[in-house]
């Protein structure tokens, strides 16, 4: 589900499941047990397996688990959100398709973002659902004034765009290599001094968290399991179908 592999001094992670790589509990959950896991590796590269990055929430769960699979799988979202976004050691994204929703969340939760193909935004407000703190947060961190319109619109940006507004760093169609290179590079200062710089950056980020999390979230969760947000998501879900 989170698969690992090991390119010299970089691991790389792999999101592989299903042919989109959608989020659910199960793998949300693997993400701080992988980064522990590869602590010891001079630098990461998350990427997805087959044609997307990931398409983001795994929505039918949501709808079939109802208020008790939401209760778990926000906090668990955060959780992996967090993980990659405090992984001291460099941390680059190789967007390889979309990533939509909580798959761009993912990526922007990364260092340094490279993508070869697909389209990424937020789309969120398109399935009717709000977003938690720590995703908003990390989103506002990674897209700065670009953030108002990818939340708003929901829109599904192409590469070309997205590199255009900063949220893309670089576009490749050498993707994985191009990836690993990048990380080795960044891995090059002292590990000390890469980690510390992290953290003084992730700082606002972080001060907004402590600040809103507490009073925000009980209220998103709510909405994620209203029997109207339910509803919404299975016309969503029917809409995607059909399509």
């Amino acid at each position: 589900m989170l698969e690992i592999s090991e390119h010299g001094e970089v691991a790389v992670l792999t999101m592989s499941r299903g042919p989109v790589n959608a989020l659910d509990l199960e793998l949300l959950a693997a993400f701080p047990g992988a980064l522990a896991e590869v602590a010891d590796r001079a630098a990461v590269v998350l990427t997805g397996a087959g044609r997307c990055f990931s398409a983001g929430v795994d929505l039918k769960r949501i709808v079939e688990g109802g208020p008790d699979y939401v209760a778990a799988f926000l906090p668990a979202l955060s959780t992996a959100v967090l993980a990659l976004f405090d992984h001291p050691r460099p941390v680059v994204a190789a967007v390889n398709g979309h990533a939509l929703a909580g798959g761009c969340v993912l990526a922007a939760a990364c260092d340094l973002r490279l993508m070869s193909g697909g389209t990424i935004g937020l789309t969120e407000l398109a399935a009717g659902v709000p977003f938690p703190t720590v995703p908003l947060e990390v989103m506002r961190h990674a897209a700065g004034p670009a953030i108002d319109r990818l939340v708003l619109t929901a829109a599904k940006l192409p590469r070309e765009e997205a590199h255009r507004i900063g949220l893309v760093d670089e576009l490749t169609d050498d993707l994985l290599p191009t990836a690993l290179a990048r990380a080795a590079a960044l891995a090059a200062a002292p590990a000390e001094v890469y980690a510390l710089a992290k953290r003084r950056l992730h700082g606002p980020a972080h001060n907004r968290i402590a600040a809103r999390r507490e009073q925000d979230d009980p209220g998103v969760a709510e909405l994620w399991s209203a029997p109207s947000t339910r509803e919404r998501l299975r016309g969503f879900l029917a809409g995607l179908t059909a399509r």
